[in-house]
């Protein structure tokens, strides 16, 4: 696969936010392939770096012709016309090229927007799917995490968690989960126009009403859960994403007007998965309160799923620590929090090897692209976060996974198949 040329140009997020897509051409292919970066609002703090251009003058700083030039003007030309054998040899090449720590010299973003445009050629000539790319054995339809109630930095409201989403796992195909999926959230925005709340949706999708507390979200969803004629537990778990780092400041947790030490944010959650159907908790504690997550580990680990995103950022140093460390049980991956296809796989292979569950994860400010639902496939993610069913460069994601569905080298969907779900 011969690099005939290549074009980085700045686009638009789902946040009107400009981002980085990359078109690479090869020879003897008439086509293009494209990588285009999602960018998060909720970051974490060890995440690789998004490079901005900091103009004030120009899209309130946020545009990334730096990064654009980057590509265009520096790695260009050092990898025109050069082959690669596969993939893997050509995220080392960029990795090495760049040469930082955190893809600072280039950004995780231009990096990244190769990345993932090589990833999708190499598939295409080779195994004429992304979802085939990683092998054909025992290959199944993650089951999605809808957000249906958002908070923190998703939403213009004073819930303090982030997400509230919803899984459902009691059936037997994508198709029906979605479907059912559907009278959920159907029955959830018929309660809040009941209640004369907000049925605004934010960024992912999820509403976002000014509800008071996250006891209040949560007995909103399971009464929709019910009244929708599905049984909790059986039917629909619920997921959190607290991302407490959020509200922690100066060793204490911020959260719905009180301040907690790590030992009563502890207990915050125990009183969640006592009266709630809980399948996982995002984020429970900051990215740095590492003697916390092993604490929570201890206690709710048996339980449900602690998933670490700010914790880990799809890092597999700090996964290989957390996994030594008992740090968790389960990663959230983000492909921009590290920058490129290849390190996003080896923390899937770390954390599968150590039963960890991995996350396939969306970020706030997304694109119409769904490289992510053939990823979370050909990877054997059992999860896929990707937002609710609304907004266009969400449900992108899951019709790709309805379409991938069909092909006869699916074996069936997660929520029926997977011993992640059985509690």
């Amino acid at each position: 696969m011969k690099l005939k040329n290549i074009t980085a140009r700045e686009i638009f997020d789902s946040r009107g936010n400009p981002t980085v897509e990359c078109e690479l051409i090869f020879e003897n292919i008439p086509f293009p392939f494209r990588g285009m970066v999602p960018s998060g609002a909720s970051t974490g703090k060890f995440e690789a770096l998004e490079l901005r251009d900091l103009d004030s003058n120009r899209m309130s700083g946020k545009g990334v012709l730096k990064a654009v030039t980057n590509v265009n003007e520096l790695i260009k030309p050092i990898i025109i016309e050069k082959s690669f054998n596969g993939f893997k040899d050509f995220d080392k090449f960029l990795i090495d090229l760049d040469g930082t720590e955190n893809k600072s010299k280039f950004g995780a973003n231009a990096i990244l927007s190769l990345s993932l445009a090589y990833y999708r050629a190499w598939s295409y000539s080779n195994f004429g799917f992304i979802f085939l790319s990683q092998g054909t054995e025992n290959l199944t339809i993650p089951v999605p995490m809808l957000n249906v109630i958002n908070g923190g930095q998703h939403a213009d409201n004073e819930v303090d968690f982030q997400e509230f989403m919803i899984l459902p796992i009691g059936f037997k195909s994508l198709t029906e989960a979605l479907s059912s999926t559907h009278s959920v959230i159907k029955n959830i925005k018929k309660e809040l126009k009941s209640r004369s709340l907000n049925t605004n949706i934010g960024d992912e999708g999820g509403f976002a009403p000014n509800l008071k507390s996250h006891l209040d979200v949560l007995d909103l969803i399971c009464y929709s859960i019910s009244k929708a004629g599905y049984k909790l537990n059986d039917h629909f778990k619920i997921s959190l994403d607290a991302a407490s780092s959020e509200f922690y400041s100066n060793g204490k947790y911020n959260f719905e007007g009180n301040s907690y030490s790590t030992e009563e944010m502890i207990s915050v959650y125990e009183n969640i998965c006592d009266k709630y159907p809980i399948f996982s908790i995002e984020d429970a504690l900051n990215e740095e309160d590492y003697e916390g997550w092993v604490k929570i580990t201890s206690k709710l680990g048996s339980k449900i799923r602690l998933v670490g995103d700010d914790l880990f950022v799809t890092n597999i140093q700090k996964l290989k620590t957390g996994i030594d460390e008992k740090q968790a049980n389960s990663i959230l991956i983000k492909l921009n929090q590290i920058g490129t296809v290849t390190e996003t796989l080896e923390a899937i292979k770390l954390a599968t090897e150590n039963n960890f569950a991995s996350i396939m994860s969306h970020r706030s400010g997304e694109t119409e692209d769904s490289f992510i639902a053939d990823l979370a496939v050909a990877s054997h993610c059992p999860l896929i976060k990707t937002g609710s069913l609304a907004r266009s460069d969400r449900v992108a994601k899951y019709n790709q996974l309805l379409r991938i569905s069909e092909n006869d080298k699916i074996q069936g969907y997660a929520g029926e198949l997977s011993e992640v779900f059985k509690s």
